[in-house]
């Protein structure tokens, strides 16, 4: 009986032992600096996406012109058939068009964003954070450098 009393003595020993090793070395790796970015902020004073976005504008007036243009030619046209066959060649057309805007825009949407995400990195290393968060997440705490970034981003 007393040895069993030994040996959950010497298990619960063990496992208290493993459980203080473990918490002590999940405390120490906590990291120690952390920082937050206003994502939004940072995006909405890029001059590359205000670029992008007076691009996308102007691309969209084409595109209305180009509908207007088309329901023009439309209805000059009183032959039935060549009425569908003119719908049908603008509409393909209109189509193309449109899928070239957004597959252009969010290509260049894409390397923005890569960009921005490159500053914030590159400016995170170099002031030794180990966390950057978005402001939107964080209730309270961490260093604020969406000024920083903000600088940086072209």
């Amino acid at each position: 009986m007393m040895r069993n009393s030994v040996k959950y003595l010497a298990l619960g020993l063990s496992a208290f032992v493993i459980g203080m090793s473990v918490n002590n070395y999940a405390i120490s790796n906590v990291p120690s600096k952390i920082a937050v970015v206003d994502v939004q902020k940072v995006v909405a004073s890029s001059a590359q996406v205000k670029t992008l976005k007076a691009d996308r504008e102007a691309k969209v007036k084409d595109l209305a012109n180009f509908i207007n243009t088309a329901r023009t030619e439309v209805a000059k046209e009183k032959n039935a058939d060549k009425k569908k066959a003119l719908e049908a060649k603008y509409n393909k057309e209109l189509n193309a068009k449109r899928n070239a805007i957004n597959k252009d825009y969010a290509k260049k949407l894409a390397n923005v964003d890569k960009s921005i995400s490159a500053v914030i990195a590159q400016k995170a290393k170099a002031a030794n954070y180990d966390i950057v968060l978005a402001k939107g997440v964080v209730l309270y705490g961490g260093t604020d450098i969406t000024a920083e970034i903000t600088k940086s981003v072209k």
